[in-house]
């Protein structure tokens, strides 16, 4: 085998029952995220409102060793100590093969449904301060990613500047905002200060905001929609790169994560498409220096894979210096723990100077692992 190292750009924590119980701002207890017994699931509630239950979010490992026994349905009991122990998660790392981990929530991706802005602020306050904790005990090894609410933009800003304070790696933005699209000037300021904090955005799988007049019990995927997940961070990532925000703020990075990576070239010549041929919709002025939408992209946007056989065969199209690998631990559809394995098997006709820089190098440099 090849003698790179291995860094996950997408692993995840598992919320702790308790973690808005013990730490959410003391006005917001009574309608914090709480986790209720329902017949063989755990379920979360927040305000009245059902987000992500312990299921597939807990099974790494299970698809390899008893894939019969996945299930959509689960309880804190089965879940692995990794997931809320850093100590834990960190051996677990070991076993895989891998260095280093970037770290999102869970069953947090979907609380972005809670329609009561000023709660949804004071939960990811409480998650920030706990993932900061979390991480703080293997430095070098685990980079937290924040979570933001861009409801208020002012309110995203502050809490991004609290975020780099405590020393977490980045934040992740919702795919679908409340109302208005990111190419909208209100988000002017979040922009900068990520670019001046050098704090990268993420885009991540199952982020979607509440919007006024939905019943957010019903914002759940069928297998129509899943199958099309893509769309929704081409449209930020579009929004962003033809608002100028990246012209504007060179060395900001926003990225897509666990969205595999096999359509981002179609995606790249549809947007230089639309912006030298197609005279609607496309802003008037024009980029410097002869820069395309596609120049914007392979510059200042990462995304991230997990076992996408396909979009390695198109890595010259999309950017290997855009390109991350991640494990998603501990989910059930994770690599854990035969990440190394599955990844030299996607790589293996890939030079070894690209080979590294997908694997991990591309991930430790973005977030600075030691």
């Amino acid at each position: 085998m090849s003698s790179y190292t291995l860094i996950s750009s997408d692993s995840h924590i598992i919320e702790p029952a308790d973690l808005w119980q013990e730490r959410i701002d003391r006005k917001f207890r009574d309608r914090a995220p709480r986790l209720v017994h329902e017949g063989e699931v755990d379920q979360w509630y927040a305000d009245g409102v059902k987000f992500g239950n312990i299921g597939t979010n807990q099974q790494a490992g299970l698809r390899f060793e008893a894939p019969d026994r996945l299930t959509a349905g689960g309880t804190m009991a089965t879940a692995p100590r990794g997931g809320f122990d850093p100590h834990a998660h960190v051996q677990d790392m070991d076993v895989d093969g891998v260095a280093g981990g970037v770290l999102y929530p869970s069953q947090g991706l979907t609380v972005y449904r809670v329609p009561d802005s000023e709660l949804l602020s004071a939960i990811f306050r409480a998650y920030n301060d706990w993932l900061a904790d979390f991480c703080k005990t293997y430095p070098h090894r685990l980079k937290g990613i924040a979570m933001l609410n861009v409801d208020r933009v002012d309110d995203a800003v502050g809490e991004l500047q609290r975020a780099a304070k405590l020393g977490l790696a980045g934040a992740m933005i919702p795919l679908r905002p409340m109302e208005q699209r990111y190419d909208h000037p209100m988000y002017e300021p979040l922009w900068a200060a990520a670019h001046d904090l050098d704090m990268p955005l993420s885009l991540h799988v199952a982020t979607y905001r509440w919007r006024p007049g939905t019943d957010p019990d019903a914002m759940t995927q069928d297998a129509v929609e899943f199958s099309n997940r893509e769309y929704d961070v081409r449209m930020a990532l579009a929004s962003i790169i033809f608002a100028g925000a990246f012209e504007r703020y060179p060395k900001l990075r926003v990225g897509a994560v666990e969205f595999e990576v096999a359509w981002v070239p179609y995606f790249l010549s549809r947007m230089d498409n639309t912006y030298t041929e197609r005279a609607v919709g496309v802003k008037r002025e024009r980029f410097k220096d002869g820069m395309l939408p596609s120049d914007f992209f392979r510059r200042n946007v990462f995304i991230s894979f997990q076992e996408d056989d396909l979009g390695i065969q198109l890595r010259s199209y999309i950017g290997v210096d855009n390109l991350m690998w991640g494990s998603d631990y501990p989910h059930a559809e994770s690599t854990f723990p035969k990440s190394r394995e599955i990844v030299e098997r996607i790589l293996k006709d890939v030079p070894e100077d690209e080979k590294a820089k997908i694997a991990g190098g591309n991930a430790a440099k973005l977030y600075h692992f030691n």
